[in-house]
């Protein structure tokens, strides 16, 4: 990411931006370092996640390749100055960080580090990580650090900020941890009532087919027909289930073909036609793949449930930088004018708080014996 240094108020404004824009710890903590390196123009940065044994739960570095970083091996332990950075609040700023006494080496592949600034990333009493850049991109007199008292201060400034960024990632993610046990808790209500329901009609019904099978043989094998049909359906409710409970693998295939995949799956268990199509998406950010994903299973399990439609068509195309999803249903629709109820009963609002909270908008058309079609638009990165 680094191409020379960066200097002004524009330029500290667009890294603490670049850092409050992503909600994934992940991708906070690779913005975090990717914005310290070239704002301070150093060759190197990292910022080290602790865990609770002695070592590092995640380690971000950038201006090292891929095949270095597979080459150096597993995570660096809290020792030598990466635990001074955790212990003691005061800066590290060294002119040769090989010749301070903390130090205590390193694998073989590792890029040599020579000056070196670091500090810890707290928040309040709690230490989040350790920020650390090395090998400033500047002439060094023989035995000075490249680092300046004015590098030391914005390395500050940006670990205040980081520390913000990451608590507010970690955040996201435990409340989106909450809202994924949430939707479970729900589908295996939904899944009780509708297969019970079923089962118990099932049971009835099969006990009065042994009734009849001797008194009333056309009744009986009716009965039983009525037995198959129950089971059938007790059998797609399961199905359906299934498809909603299963992790989507959005990392492993991308949006549209999880879209693709769960698609197929329900058209298999429903008697409804259900189609997609894709045109031409990119890539999105990830939290704005799981909305997506998100809505259009709740868009399909009202559709499939409610409308009683024998069509419903998902489409997912590019718009910009962004992306357009829609599904339609040939049903029954509702009016409009009573969406507050309606809304509350289809999950409108949940999803119109999934696409708001990513930047997108969702948008819903509907009329009595006319269908519904719910779009949601997300920006993109």
């Amino acid at each position: 990411m680094s191409h020379g240094p960066r200097s002004g108020l524009a330029a500290v404004s667009s890294a603490l931006l670049a850092m409050s824009r992503h909600l994934e710890v992940r991708d906070v903590l690779k913005t975090i370092v990717a914005s310290a390196r070239e704002l301070l123009d150093a060759q190197y940065a990292a910022l080290g996640v602790p865990d609770d044994h002695g070592g590092f739960a995640q380690f971000v570095v950038d201006g090292v390749s891929d095949e270095q970083w597979k080459a150096i091996g597993p995570l660096p332990r809290r020792h030598g100055i990466l635990a001074a950075m955790l212990d003691d609040a005061a800066p590290q700023r060294l002119a040769d960080v090989r010749r301070d006494p903390r130090f205590g080496g390193w694998p073989s592949a590792h890029p040599d580090l020579v000056d070196f600034l670091g500090l810890p990333v707290r928040d309040g009493d709690e230490v989040l990580g350790a920020l650390f850049l090395a090998n400033k991109n500047c002439p060094k007199p023989d035995g000075a650090c490249g680092f300046t008292e004015d590098d030391e201060e914005l390395l500050g400034i940006l670990a205040q900020h980081a520390a913000i960024a990451l608590t507010n990632a970690r955040l996201y993610e435990r409340s989106r941890e909450l809202t994924i046990a949430e939707e479970r808790s729900r589908l295996a209500h939904e899944l009780h009532d509708a297969v019970s329901q079923k089962l118990f009609s099932l049971r009835l019904t099969a006990q009065a087919a042994a009734r009849l099978v001797d008194r009333d043989p056309a009744r009986a094998k009716g009965e039983l027909q009525q037995v198959a049909e129950l089971a059938a359906e007790a059998a797609d409710e399961l199905r359906a289930a299934v498809v909603e409970l299963r992790p989507a693998a959005l990392d492993e295939d991308g949006l549209a073909a999880t879209l693709r995949t769960q698609v197929q799956v329900l058209d298999r268990a429903h008697s409804a036609r259900v189609t997609f199509t894709g045109h031409g998406v990119r890539a999105l950010p990830a939290a704005q793949e799981e909305a997506v994903l998100r809505v259009a299973q709740e868009a399909l399990h009202n559709a499939l449930r409610h409308s009683g439609g024998s069509h419903v068509d998902v489409t997912l195309e590019r718009r910009g930088t962004g992306a357009v999803l829609r599904v339609g249903d040939d049903g029954d629709g509702f009016d409009p004018h009573t969406v507050r109820r309606a809304g509350r009963h289809l999950g409108l609002v949940s999803m119109r708080d999934r696409a708001s909270g990513v930047g997108g908008r969702l948008t819903v058309e509907s009329a009595p014996g006319k269908g519904t079609t719910i779009e949601m638009e997300v920006p993109g990165g």
